[in-house]
């Protein structure tokens, strides 16, 4: 075997490993953890979700996905400046993909965004992540440019990343902008992607130039294996529900331990094909004829796992957009793996999803942001890009200019807001008008203090701990537990005879809850009574140092 996780997952000798298409549209192949669980789990790095049954033994209770709410003033950031309004062409401001991040050293939230369609890359900051100014800067004077603006440089992708563990100052910030070069202004097709670092997210080194990548390619960085990883846009020929041939966007993988000297890969040998999409896909009944495909995928470290955003294209292709005069229709999904490369993605209905209403700021063709969610208070909060279709001076069949792609499929970007529960993203419900009951499988620990994030102010949730044959271990039987009545991210649970879990840590244990009208989120066995969890925070938030959960 390979590399061994902190969680007990042993990966395989060849990393990645290399699947085929038919491999990976097997729905029964994906996530191979799910199905060779480690003999005991350790959970001592972050708070232990739900969302698959990687942790679970055995339960009667159901998994329930639940959605985030839209902030009733969305959006929060729409097209006011000159260069964000694009000569009245294709006014955006918005992430195309980007980021948006806490940064703890100025207590400020930042938001990279593209500034008007194929526009170069600005930033817009927040004392409170709701209300958003762009400051002026001097990359150019007057601007919230943070990059120049060159003619017949014309920006696509770009993926910003707050790298709070960088043992250098000077690369906090990482950065990765894809650009269309078009010196003599013919339209071609060159094209350039660059990785590029900054001391404070404004002034950005001289590019790296990557292997040639295809567009809305990016990347993320995976703390649990110190990797930055590559998300690169290529198409591979599949067949569509009809068992007909066709040329479909995917998702392509390469991994390096450095970010810049990891630009340049050998396309045959680094990269394997990591994620696309599979019978399972749900498409559009507006467009019974297209072939769904993954437009874009969008991964960050949350707490013991990785969370990903699937940009699930649903329809209709560039050309009948053009010819219809409206956006493409997006929507995001969820994925979660426990590796860093295998996700599952259990609930394919949206997580986030466009209105499909004419008029709508959300109307289609939504992007995730880099770091995907920050941590506020008690919630996530999730930006994200939605195209409304509308322009100030094109028509439905109009063509603007300068540039390419002047048209209303890629007018009206604007930034909106939704808000999830902190690890809302699939607790386990008991079930009606019944006690539910979940085991986990066992787990080692080297912390005292357990605590759940749940939700039964009308129930009750009971705990106890058994050993690696059932039995219960004396002191934290049911009966001994000081029950839970009330609806909380971090509750202490605590038993009448002991203080804490001391005595049990490095011996393998099951937890077995107790729900009665109770929705359980997650668990976790914290080094301090605060509940600190140790894990990791995605993009951050006001009560974050760095990119863990610590004190």
């Amino acid at each position: 075997m390979g590399e061994r996780l902190y969680n007990g997952i042993e990966l395989p000798e060849t990393w990645p490993p290399k699947y085929t298409v038919e491999e990976l549209t097997d729905p029964a192949k994906q996530a191979p953890y799910l199905r060779n669980t480690p003999s005991y789990i350790s959970i001592d790095l972050g708070r232990q979700l739900f969302v698959d049954d990687f942790l679970i033994q055995d339960t009667n209770c159901e998994r329930v996905f639940e959605k985030p709410e839209l902030h009733p003033t969305n959006p929060i950031l729409k097209p006011e400046t000159a260069e964000e309004m694009d000569n009245g062409n294709c006014p955006m401001a918005a992430p195309f993909n980007d980021g948006c991040w806490y940064d703890p050293k100025d207590g400020l939230f930042k938001m990279w965004y593209m500034p008007g369609w194929f526009h170069t890359t600005a930033l817009a900051q927040s004392k409170d992540g709701i209300h958003w100014e762009r400051p002026s800067l001097d990359v150019e004077p007057g601007t919230n440019l943070v990059w120049p603006a060159k003619p017949f440089y014309e920006r696509d992708g770009c993926l910003v990343w707050l790298d709070s563990d960088s043992v250098d100052p000077k690369t906090r910030y990482k950065m990765f902008q894809y650009y269309r070069l078009d010196e003599q202004n013919q339209m071609n097709d060159s094209s350039e992607g660059w990785l590029q670092t900054s001391a404070d997210g404004v002034h950005w080194s001289s590019p790296v130039v990557t292997t040639p990548i295809g567009d809305n390619s990016s990347f993320f960085y995976n703390p649990f294996r110190k990797k930055w990883c590559m998300s690169i846009r290529r198409s591979v020929q599949m067949k569509n529900i009809k068992g007909l041939p066709f040329e479909s966007r995917v998702r392509l993988y390469h991994e390096s331990g450095d970010f810049l000297s990891g630009a340049q890969w050998n396309k045959e040998k680094d990269e394997v094909l990591w994620q696309l999409c599979d019978s399972l896909d749900k498409q559009d009944p507006r467009f019974p004829e297209h072939n769904v495909a993954l437009y874009d995928l969008n991964v960050t470290p949350y707490e013991s796992l990785m969370i990903g955003l699937f940009a699930i294209f649903r329809g209709p292709e560039n050309k009948i957009c053009a010819e219809m005069g409206i956006p493409k229709t997006i929507d995001l999904e969820l994925g979660f793996s426990r590796d860093g490369f295998h996700f599952s993605r259990p609930d394919r209905n949206p997580f986030l999803e466009a209105s499909r209403k004419e008029g709508d700021w959300n109307r289609a063709y939504l992007h995730a942001v880099g770091g995907l969610c920050l941590i506020v208070n008690d919630e996530l909060w999730f930006y994200f890009t939605g195209f409304s279709g509308k322009s100030p001076k094109l028509g439905p069949h109009d063509a603007g200019s300068p540039g390419r792609s002047r048209r209303v499929m890629y007018a009206g970007a604007s930034t909106g807001l939704a808000k999830l529960r902190r690890d809302g993203f699939a607790p386990m419900v008991s079930p009606k008008n019944e006690k539910g009951i979940l085991i986990t499988k066992p787990v080692v620990f080297k912390g005292s203090f357990l605590f759940v994030n749940a939700s039964c102010p009308d129930g009750k949730l009971e705990v106890e701990l058994l050993d690696q044959n059932n039995n219960v271990i004396p002191g934290y039987e049911k009966e001994k537990c000081q029950p839970i009545h009330t609806n909380g991210t971090c509750i202490p649970v605590k038993w009448l005879e002991k203080e804490n879990l001391q005595s049990l840590t490095g011996k393998p244990v099951h937890f077995k809850f107790y729900l009665q009208r109770c929705r359980l989120y997650s668990f976790w066995v914290s080094m301090d009574p605060s509940g600190r969890s140790g894990g990791y925070v995605a993009a951050g938030g006001p009560k974050f140092s760095g990119s863990r959960d610590l004190l």
